[in-house]
């Protein structure tokens, strides 16, 4: 089976610009096409406002040897909310080896669920993740804007641009060297 979909999971009031660079690039220039999924199949609005449509529903997904990976926008629900029956599908991805790409609170919501306990990571701040009962990842994490360790990319609510280009090198949507002309225009501008 062709591992060909990307999975965008989407929440309540989902972080619309934080992954529209990579499901952007993904869907339009390489052999990927993007699916949504929520807890269930009812459309979700973004914190800007925009519908969306969800292909599928985390209880009756089955179809995880066609998943090349994860991506999971932050949100404003993230922190409201433990979502186990996500932290059970994303454990489920996990175990199929399937990459998982997370930002913003996103990443709170991998903190809260042990996911970053042994991996290096990174998120909008330390204090953040240290409020967290259970958290014991402290020395694995990383001030940056985007790391990549143990299968999953963890970026803060500022590294749209760097979250997608970590997630252009692990998919190899294009050639090494198109990848970095791309993440140095959309960083630094094509003007300057």
């Amino acid at each position: 089976m062709n591992k060909n979909e990307v999975l965008l999971l989407l929440t309540d009031r989902w972080c619309d610009w934080e992954a529209s660079y990579a499901v952007a690039v993904i869907n339009s220039f390489s052999d990927y096409r993007v699916k949504t999924i929520g807890i269930n199949s009812t459309n979700l609005v973004s914190m800007g406002g925009i519908k969306a449509a969800v292909d599928y529903s985390i209880n009756s997904y089955d179809h995880y040897d066609q998943v090349a990976m994860l991506i999971i926008p932050g949100g404003l629900s993230w922190e409201e909310n433990d979502y186990d029956e996500i932290a059970q599908f994303v454990r489920k991805a996990r175990n199929y080896n399937i990459p998982v790409a997370a930002i913003c609170g996103a990443t709170y919501f991998l903190c809260k669920q042990g996911f970053l306990n042994n991996i290096k990571h990174t998120g909008d701040s330390l204090k953040l993740f240290q409020g967290v009962k259970g958290y014991r990842g402290e020395e694995f994490y990383i001030p940056a804007q985007v790391v990549s360790d143990g299968g999953f990319i963890t970026a803060n609510e500022t590294a749209a641009v760097e979250f997608a280009y970590e997630i252009f090198k692990i998919l190899k949507v294009d050639t090494e060297e198109e990848m970095e002309t791309w993440f140095d225009n959309f960083q630094n501008g094509a003007v300057r």
